[in-house]
């Protein structure tokens, strides 16, 4: 009779489980997600890939709850991470903030600029620029995990505070560009229940119930405000309270962030990625590859996020405003700048806020992730990997 292998079951849930903990895990299911995605979209499924996606659903499509709705709970997860940082993490001390905040400006500076000059006379396509500026946190630092010890904690840290700042000014683009056709009574309603939240939070409440019962409430009147309902995650976020090292009470902001870390990385981002990656290549010929669109978000990824990185990181150390992480290199720096090109979630994200109803653009933008993301992870291991980098 067959033996089945029951005793090398906890191996596999260690073996699992260890994968689950690993930096690197985010960003390898992400990929995967955005490959089936690819494949799905590309195959005898796409008929039914598509429909589902359309579908509508308590009065909105699938693919709009998945942006609008569970990316919002991605962006309460970013909000938790830029105010625990800001507060009390890498990011507490002008220190600590600088060389990541120079780095980021320049990051997300030079790449708006080179879309726009290769988009420049093309008004319909113009409002795309912010698409190559922001940095895919989950990817860049699982892309940065799987190269192990020849990469320096201290660049690990630079990156991932890069990106969260990265992160903030995406979302304040998204707040002053990508928001339109205000409706004043719904947000009226919003600003009075972010008021609310704002009175729990100086009051000292600590349980999270009501914040989370008021932030789905916020969500919905932000929703129909015609700013982007996602922003509702970030204000949430920044009214639940840190409280103090030395409080016997555990942090409701931390713990919140506790709980959702595994939720948002191996649930959200990757359905957010299969509902958004997939795109037909049937149409799509080498002349498309270099239309404005997808030539300027790849541009951008690529070549923009590591000039305007470098660039600026260099001009802050060279002027004694920051100093070169510890333990690393200028190739080192310069490996890291050009992951910085993996712009994939946010960038997607924008691009349909850019493009909103032109399919066709937005299949574009896609494109040009896919090869600008893929351009800046591939030669970014590869330096990194060179004997250039070794110290």
């Amino acid at each position: 009779m067959t033996q089945f292998p029951i005793k090398e079951t906890p191996r596999a849930v260690a073996i699992l489980a260890s994968f689950l903990a690993s930096e690197s895990a985010g960003g390898i299911i992400l990929m995967l997600a955005a490959l089936a995605a690819l494949i799905v979209a590309n195959s005898p499924l796409s008929a039914g890939y598509f429909a589902v996606l359309h579908s509508v659903w308590l009065g909105l499509s699938v693919e709009l709850w998945v942006n609008d709705g569970l990316m919002a709970i991605f962006f309460l997860m970013v909000g938790l991470e830029i105010k625990r940082e800001v507060l009390a993490g890498g990011l507490s001390t002008w220190g600590q903030r600088a060389l990541p905040g120079f780095a980021a400006a320049g990051g997300m500076l030079v790449p708006a600029l080179i879309y726009i000059a290769v988009n420049w006379g093309n008004p319909q396509t113009l409002s795309g620029w912010a698409i190559p500026a922001a940095t895919d946190i989950a990817f860049a630092l699982g892309v940065l995990s799987l190269l192990g010890n020849r990469v320096p904690t201290s660049l690990k840290v630079f990156l991932a505070a890069l990106a969260i700042l990265d992160d903030l000014g995406a979302v304040t683009i998204i707040a002053f560009f990508y928001s339109s056709g205000l409706n004043l009574p719904m947000l009226g309603a919003a600003l009075a229940t972010l008021a609310v939240l704002i009175v729990m939070n100086r009051l000292n409440v600590r349980r999270l119930l009501p914040y989370l019962l008021l932030g789905a409430l916020l969500w919905f009147f932000v929703l129909q405000s015609g700013v982007h309902a996602t922003l509702a995650g970030v204000a949430l976020a920044l009214c639940i309270p840190l409280g103090k090292p030395e409080e016997e009470a555990r942090s409701p902001l931390l713990f919140l962030e506790e709980k959702m870390h595994y939720w948002v990385a191996f649930a959200v981002v990757p359905i957010f990625g299969f509902a958004n990656a997939g795109v037909s290549l049937a149409g799509i010929s080498m002349e498309n590859l270099v239309d404005t669109v997808p030539l300027g978000v790849a541009l951008g990824l690529f070549v923009g996020k590591q000039i305007g990185v470098f660039l600026a990181a260099v001009l802050a150390i060279r002027a004694g405003l920051a100093v070169l992480p510890e333990g690393s290199n200028w190739v080192q720096l310069y490996g890291v700048a050009i992951l910085c090109g993996i712009g994939f979630t946010m960038s997607l994200f924008i691009g349909n806020l850019a493009f909103p109803g032109q399919q066709h653009l937005i299949d574009e933008v896609k494109v040009g992730v896919l090869m600008g993301s893929g351009l800046a992870a591939i030669t970014g291991i590869l330096l990194l990997r060179s004997r250039f980098s070794r110290p």
